[in-house]
């Protein structure tokens, strides 16, 4: 029951209150290498109500609406556990219905058109005799939430992402090579269409890893194309630019003070959720605040950080509109929109003829970080040698500390291309409206595992 009235009339009055109710749906169509055989299909509604009436705030989720009232009782017990603040100093007052437009809405369609579509790049891709296993899906999110506070805040937002992944597995004897493709990545199915020659180059791509060189293990001077840069800057720093993970980390917080030198001047990184057609784009966050665009690295010093009602407040800077949650049966945190390092000057060209001996690493693979460490794999690369690209090499993984290798970024490209696939995990929320792009960038003396 999304009744924007009976909700405002529950809304206490002597805190600082607010109330996100949802209804959500979300389509998978899953499939392996002898078919496709799942479907999915989950339509859930609920909601979330915080108070804040000690130190921070109290929540609580429901899912009948008869129990919002009982909810904000339960939430209120909670908070006043924490004694402390009682209000905020920064809080946006912001009325708005965002509806959404696409080209061509995917609910509009059968379910039997779009595992149609995907069972047809299946079997190009299966066409071809080594490829060992694969794992295709179909993805589809709509959200349609209802924020309020006491304070007036009334936003009502439309919210809808869908895309195709695929995992492709090529083995040969006993050497086995895993690629990745994505599609789509934002509300409009139009551009799932027409993915044939993307599929066959993957596929050729996958395929050619079979007879590359396996690499030795060293230090590179290094390019990372699109995919393998915003994997980097997402995993590597942005966490570090979620405000709320300095709150109580007094060592971290001085490292990311404000105005530190942490990258050549030509180094820009930024988190744009107002760009639209990317999976962490949006208008509202989940607190009602409107969504901003947050220069984070600015002429290779930390320019700002992302920010949510309460890490805002802690820290006396403004809200930025990335307090957002996985759904009503969570709390909002301070989450990523669309990371990216802006492009810089550099030619693609230019970049490999500066390097002698090095590696142009394509496709991100997944990967780990822990503080200010970071190892990603990448799903193959080129020997650079004597400014030229040569042979195809395999089985990488690039190793480093942050801080040393944002110093070593020598180059960066003038083309940002962002990721067709979302998703970021934090605080137990898998978020799939997370998205993430960068120019490529030449860094030297890069660690690379291999043999």
């Amino acid at each position: 029951m999304m009744d924007k009235q009976y909700f405002k009339e529950a809304l206490p009055q002597e805190d600082f209150c607010d109330l996100r109710y949802q209804d959500f749906s979300h389509t998978t169509i899953k499939g392996d290498k002898k078919e496709i055989d799942q479907v999915s299909i989950v339509k859930k509604s609920g909601g979330n109500v915080r108070v804040l009436s000690g130190g921070g705030f109290g929540s609580f989720a429901f899912t009948d609406p008869k129990d919002v009232n009982l909810a904000f009782q339960e939430a209120k017990t909670a908070s006043d556990l924490n004694p402390g603040k009682e209000t905020f100093q920064r809080i946006p007052v912001n009325k708005d219905h965002v509806r959404i437009s696409p080209k061509e809405d995917p609910r509009n369609l059968e379910i039997s058109e779009k595992k149609g579509l995907l069972e047809k790049y299946r079997e190009l891709i299966l066409e071809h005799d080594e490829i060992a296993d694969l794992e295709s899906q179909y993805y589809e999110q709509f959200t349609d939430t209802l924020i309020l506070n006491n304070l007036g805040t009334e936003v009502q937002q439309e919210e809808l992402i869908c895309g195709m992944t695929f995992r492709i597995t090529a083995k040969r004897g006993d050497l086995t090579q895993l690629t990745r493709l994505s599609f789509g990545g934002n509300e409009d199915f139009s551009e799932l269409l027409d993915k044939e020659q993307e599929v066959l180059e993957k596929v050729k791509q996958t395929l050619s890893l079979l007879d590359a060189e396996p690499i030795k293990g060293g230090n590179y001077d290094v390019i990372l194309d699109s995919d393998v840069g915003g994997l980097f800057i997402h995993e590597a720093f942005g966490h570090l630019s979620e405000a709320d993970n300095l709150i109580g980390n007094k060592t971290l917080g001085e490292t990311m003070s404000l105005g530190t030198d942490f990258a050549m001047e030509n180094f820009n990184v930024i988190d744009d959720p107002t760009r639209p057609g990317h999976p962490g784009s949006y208008v509202y966050d989940h607190e009602g605040t409107k969504a901003q665009r947050v220069s984070l690295i600015k002429r290779g010093k930390l320019d700002g950080r992302l920010h949510s009602l309460e890490s805002a407040d802690f820290m006396e800077e403004e809200p930025t509109g990335h307090a957002r949650a996985k759904n009503f049966g969570f709390t909002p945190i301070v989450r990523m929109g669309n990371i990216y390092i802006d492009q810089g000057e550099s030619s693609l060209k230019d970049m490999i003829a500066s390097i002698d001996d090095g590696l142009y690493l394509f496709g991100s693979a997944g990967g780990q970080t822990s503080g200010e460490t970071f190892t990603f794999a990448v799903q193959g690369g080129y020997r650079i040698e004597n400014g030229e690209i040569t042979h195809m090499v395999r089985d990488l993984a690039l190793t480093g500390h942050l801080f040393t290798t944002l110093k070593n970024i020598e180059m960066v490209g003038r083309e940002v291309t962002f990721s067709k696939a979302g998703g970021c995990g934090k605080g137990g929320q898998i978020l799939i409206q997370s998205g993430k792009g960068s120019a490529p960038i030449k860094i030297k003396n890069m660690g690379i595992g291999g043999q």
